[in-house]
């Protein structure tokens, strides 16, 4: 396997972080509507779950990728070596599958909580929205 260059890990961590920021914000919001709601309704209960997961695995990815774009970054007094960037690559990584993964089935449950119809229309948009992701795939 080709060792990628410092500078590839440098800008692809930015894209990360600035994407997942904003999905982490989008999600956040949806667990302060969530606790705001005062619903016991069960559905309620696992959006809110779901929600709190993927903040979470977003804003892993944003600390993990930090420490990748500081390591990497020109000029950095930290002495980064390829195989110091494995850990925080694979946890920024699986941070923000989680992240992707949970939002997803967020939307997907989302139209339940209003009708059957709406439920199936979300639950479709949601697979879609998934297979396209796994086609277009991080390779």
């Amino acid at each position: 396997m080709n060792e990628l260059p410092f500078e590839y890990w440098n800008k692809l961590s930015s894209q990360f972080i600035l994407i997942s920021v904003f999905l982490g914000g989008f999600s956040i919001a949806i667990t302060a509507n969530l606790l705001i709601n005062q619903s016991e309704k069960r559905l309620y209960n696992i959006i809110l779950k779901l929600a709190t997961t993927s903040s979470a695995g977003f804003l892993t990815t944003v600390f993990s990728m930090t420490s990748i774009v500081l390591a990497t970054t020109d000029g950095s007094p930290i002495g980064a070596t390829q195989s110091d960037l494995n850990t925080p690559r694979i946890i920024g990584f699986v941070g923000y599958l989680v992240g992707v993964l949970s939002l997803l089935t967020i939307l997907g449950l989302s139209g339940w909580t209003k009708s059957k119809g709406t439920g199936f229309f979300t639950t479709v948009v949601s697979v879609i929205t998934l297979i396209l992701f796994a086609v277009s795939g991080i390779s």
